[in-house]
């Protein structure tokens, strides 16, 4: 017997790494040394830095997966792998300089997964890091065929005096919050077990969604802010804090950026909830405080500015063309979120 005959294709591997080596080398940034291929990625670190630190991250898709897989639509995962890291990165102040992919499947099907690669390179673009290698796993029998599951590694780097780690926000900073595009890669158990349960179609066309299916609006890649993020700070905004807003909400994440000794009270309706969050309130049934928990309810990723450079701040985002809204301030406290657990419904876009 030969290994092909256990169900791994060692050749079809390296027609896969061939397949794709000009998408990795497409991302590379000029610290890259060498190619793909070896048993590991060499990076030089950047110059100009007095105290670097180096800041890691990783995350994956979650059942998100499970979606493009039925929908057989393989492009835009990649870029939620990279943004789930990335995003993480940013919060410490740190650029993103290299990312690494962990792709395991039950049968190598290049075609799918060159889809994966392109996204998570185009992934990388956006955040300005390095593709610099990777790993492609093919397992039979863990997976079944057509099943795939993505992982992502990313280091970034900021100088230590830049670094922001809690520390530096401040009673009365103001919260200004960046839109999401939706509901990202988070909570999608939850959005799986309401289309199922509820006799739903991914091809289904509800009206808030304006002509989308249910399966285009949920494989909505997540918003990727490095870029934005790093020139608002390069161009002297003051920034004591950043969140991603992800699995658990505003209510787990937010508060992560907080010094001890504070909360952070929100103005609920300061801010537009996409309609994809409406819907999935009305039809799973799913109680304000839920929706909270469980997703990110608009709001992709917030930063703590000082109050007199709050306007400054959204006008800065605005003039990037990025809507930007002040949601709240900090407050003492002990780590809370003040202020949504009012059952005021769930206003959207449409119903402004």
């Amino acid at each position: 017997m030969e290994y092909k005959d256990a169900g791994v294709d060692v050749e079809a591997g390296r027609a896969f790494v061939d397949q794709i080596r000009n998408l990795v080398h497409s991302t590379f940034r000029p610290e890259v040394i060498g190619g793909l291929g070896g048993f590991s990625g060499s990076f030089q670190l950047p110059g100009g830095f007095k105290e670097p630190v180096l800041i890691s991250g990783t995350d994956g898709v979650g059942t998100k997966l499970s979606v493009a897989q039925a929908l057989n639509c393989h492009d835009t995962v990649g870029i939620d792998l990279v943004a789930m890291c990335v995003n993480d990165v940013l919060t410490s102040g740190a650029e993103p300089l290299f990312f690494l992919d962990y792709v395991a499947t039950g049968k190598l099907d290049k075609q799918q997964l060159t889809q994966v690669v392109a996204g998570i390179a185009s992934g990388c673009k956006l955040a300005g890091c390095a593709l610099l290698g990777g790993e492609t796993a093919e397992m039979p029998g863990f997976y079944q065929g057509g099943e795939y599951d993505l992982a992502g590694f990313c280091v970034g780097i900021v100088e230590k005096s830049q670094m922001l780690d809690g520390s530096q926000s401040q009673v009365g900073d103001i919260a200004i919050a960046l839109p999401s595009a939706g509901v990202h890669s988070n909570g999608f158990s939850l959005v799986r077990k309401i289309v199922s349960d509820k006799g739903f179609s991914w091809s289904d066309r509800p009206e808030l969604f304006g002509g989308q299916t249910l399966g285009e609006t949920f494989l909505t890649p997540t918003h990727i802010y490095v870029k934005p993020v790093l020139a608002a700070r390069q161009a002297g905004l003051e920034i004591h804090g950043m969140a991603h807003i992800t699995g658990g909400g505003l209510p787990e994440n937010l508060p992560r950026c907080l010094a001890q000794g504070q909360a952070i009270k929100i103005h609920l309706h300061s801010w537009s909830i996409p309609p994809v969050f409406q819907w999935l309130a009305e039809a799973g049934s799913v109680s304000h405080q839920a929706m909270y928990n469980t997703f990110n309810m608009g709001i992709g990723f917030v930063l703590l500015v000082p109050p007199h450079q709050a306007k400054q701040t959204i006008s800065y985002f605005k003039s990037e063309n990025i809507a930007a809204y002040a949601i709240g301030e900090v407050i003492p406290g002990s780590g809370e979120l003040v202020g949504l657990q009012k059952n005021t419904g769930v206003r959207t876009q449409e119903s402004e």
